[in-house]
């Protein structure tokens, strides 16, 4: 294993990564399915049987992080206590429950000629995979990883170092209890930004890069990687009032979307309201919002409390990751539906509707990754989809979609089965 430690050589480091990952993975391959669940439910019982020590590194994240001034969101996205370290353990037995992807038969048939052909799921080889504050994202990546038979190198943020590492050690104890490689999942063990770069450029070894932050990261991801990219692009999230909206279901669902966490990717940060509901529901809601203690920047005229902010050019197509909501009016949905299109990231949309042809209408004309009727855009999560855990929300169009999860990250080869048979 390679020591924890920050090294000047970050070339030769990430190259020792990156030949490690190739030979775990080559191994990875052919693993059977029950010794990759011994291994997450190893590292599941360990997480939990640290937990202590894993709180205790993450104060120390949490005093890096109070001292670069995070905000009050970025800080919740750090932090771990024993009901989230819970989640951790809960995420890593779903994840060893589930069926085993690789080798799966995705469709067969027979051809005129004889050929009896499969299209089978198979692993991807090496990800990486490089994130932001969320020190959780360690046991999720490496567990999905793991299940769909691929080595991944992590490269966490600077603010969750010290919670990664610790997370990251029990998932090496997992791996050794199932006699798999320890080195099937390995975290980058500086801070240096320069290993960034490295990951992004190293075609020898890493078949395609997960990005996992904010705009600025995945940004530069995109700019500078030479290894093929699942993008997890902003959040930009939009959820429209439809003029039949029911008034209690619009309370709840809006409150929950922007109030129960105000720094993940799924939290609501732009409410369309229809202009037909803009004096009832749309000012109840916003004035509930308001009461929540949520910033409201609003359309100059918008009916709500007195304390809304009038909104700016900034405030449309912005991802604001804390307690603030951008909020107009629309005409009807086909305004609602142009202006996400305009605004939106592609990540996940929202209509609030009793109108089933509104529903419809809304499904079919954006091309968000996930788009909902009537629930809370909170649930815009891989282990609420049902997939354990997820290693983010890919809102590109190529390959993956939506919730990455252990199935996503396969590829498929064709197996291809003659007697003999020979081509006229």
């Amino acid at each position: 294993m390679i020591p924890m430690k920050d090294t000047d050589d970050i070339q030769a480091l990430m190259a020792e990564l990156g030949k490690n990952a190739r030979k775990a993975a080559e191994k990875l391959a052919t693993a059977s399915a029950e010794r990759k669940e011994k291994a997450l439910l190893a590292a599941a019982d360990a997480v939990w049987q640290q937990r202590d020590q894993i709180i205790a590194a993450n104060e120390k994240d949490m005093e890096f992080g109070r001292s670069k001034g995070l905000s009050s969101a970025m800080m919740d996205r750090l932090m771990l206590d024993e009901a989230r370290i819970q989640g951790i353990v809960d995420g890593l037995r779903a994840v060893a429950g589930q069926s085993d992807p690789v080798g799966e038969v995705l469709e067969e048939w027979t051809q005129p000629s004889g050929l009896r052909i499969q299209r089978v799921r198979t692993p991807l080889g090496v990800i990486g995979v490089i994130y932001e504050s969320r020190p959780n994202v360690t046991a999720d990546a490496g567990a999905l990883c793991l299940k769909s038979g691929n080595a991944v190198i992590l490269r966490g943020g600077s603010e969750s170092f010290h919670s990664a590492r610790a997370i990251h050690a029990c998932l090496a104890e997992g791996l050794k209890a199932a006699d798999l490689p320890e080195t099937a999942v390995q975290l980058v063990p500086t801070r240096d930004r320069a290993a960034v770069q490295e990951l992004l450029t190293m075609t020898d070894y890493v078949d395609v890069i997960v990005p996992r932050g904010g705009k600025g990261l995945v940004g530069l991801v995109q700019r500078e990687a030479r290894v093929p990219v699942f993008a997890h692009l902003e959040g930009i999230v939009h959820i429209y009032l439809d003029k039949s909206a029911d008034p209690q279901k619009a309370l709840d669902v809006v409150l929950n979307a922007k109030t129960r966490r105000t720094g993940i990717c799924g939290a609501a940060e732009c409410l369309l309201i229809h202009q037909d509901i803009a004096e009832t529901v749309g000012k109840d809601v916003l004035t509930a919002l308001a009461t929540a203690g949520v910033e409201i920047h609003a359309e100059e005229g918008l009916p709500g409390p007195g304390n809304m902010v009038v909104a700016t050019a900034d405030d449309w197509g912005k991802e604001h990751l804390d307690a603030i909501i951008s909020a107009r009016q629309v005409a009807d949905i086909d305004e609602a539906i142009a202006y996400i299109r305009t605004h939106h990231s592609q990540h996940t949309d929202c209509i609030l509707t009793e109108d089933e042809a509104a529903v419809d209408q809304f499904f079919a004309e954006l091309d968000s990754a996930i788009l909902m009727h009537n629930a809370s855009t909170q649930f815009a999560d891989g282990g609420e989809f049902g997939m354990g855990a997820e290693i983010g929300i890919a809102t590109g169009k190529m390959h993956a979609r939506g919730p990455v999860g252990a199935a996503q990250l396969t590829s498929f080869k064709y197996l291809v089965r003659g007697d003999g048979t020979t081509r006229a």
